[in-house]
């Protein structure tokens, strides 16, 4: 149940948070869809599943800055969603939902891995500061800043470089070339470009990935910098090599 709409954030927070990505696990579908709405409206890509067979499975193939955890869920218990994902050594910062204030529950989930708990029924204004908490602990774990060669890109500010000038990109191509920064040398395939780009139940074609992929290949392909296609299969931002210099041809 949720108790309060939380004022608007102030704009400097709404970017910081900007593309950041959750999951909510939670069954009672009334809940998931308030909790969903409100994350969206305040700049968060959230994704959400109902049972803990399908978090499990979601967790195992994507890339999340938080998971929201109902304890209470069908088919697999939260408990044991929490449990395989530390055993895959995940660091996502976990939030805990409970439907009562136990301690026990408390104890348990502390001890596999948990960040944080919420007791139900609770104020959505307190979810969403204890959200924007975990999610700058869990930026805090690594580097901001992404650099290939000339190119670099602040994950916290959502802005790219090339040659310290800033490039304009859209929201869904800073998206493109940070899942392809970060799987820099590697292959990444259309259907992996939906899953990071997307909320889940949006549609977005093939032919709108190309478009994407395209318009971001024009930007920065001037720094030296390429997106290389392997037809069918999807595209890799291919290892920076620096032009070497070429020969004086006055030299002896």
């Amino acid at each position: 149940m949720l108790l309060s709409r939380p004022a608007q954030a102030p704009e400097p927070l709404k970017q910081l948070r900007r593309r950041m990505r959750i999951l909510l696990a939670e069954d009672d579908s009334v809940l998931a869809d308030g909790l969903t709405r409100s994350l969206r409206q305040s700049g968060y890509v959230t994704d959400c599943v109902a049972d803990g067979l399908a978090a499990d499975s979601a967790l195992s193939t994507q890339d999340f800055d938080l998971l929201i955890l109902d304890l209470d869920l069908p088919k697999l218990s939260g408990l044991e969603v929490l449990r395989r994902l530390r055993a895959r050594d995940s660091r996502v910062p976990v939030l805990i939902l409970t439907a009562g204030d136990s301690v026990e529950q408390r104890v348990k989930g502390l001890d596999l891995g948990a960040d944080d708990f919420m007791a139900k029924p609770f104020a959505l204004s307190e979810l969403e500061a204890r959200v924007r908490a975990l999610t700058r602990r869990g930026a805090g774990g690594g580097p901001t800043v992404i650099k290939h060669g000339p190119l670099s890109f602040d994950q916290v500010g959502r802005i790219a470089y090339m040659n310290d000038h800033m490039i304009d990109l859209s929201a869904r191509e800073l998206g493109l070339l940070e899942v392809l920064l970060k799987r820099s040398g590697r292959l990444v395939s259309k259907e992996q470009l939906v899953d990071h780009l997307c909320e889940w139940g949006e549609e977005v074609s093939n032919n709108a990935i190309e478009v994407y992929v395209h318009r971001l290949r024009k930007k920065i392909e001037s720094g030296g910098v390429r997106i290389a296609t392997v037809r069918g299969l999807g595209y890799c931002l291919e290892k920076f090599a620096p032009t070497a210099p070429a020969a004086d041809a006055g030299a002896a």
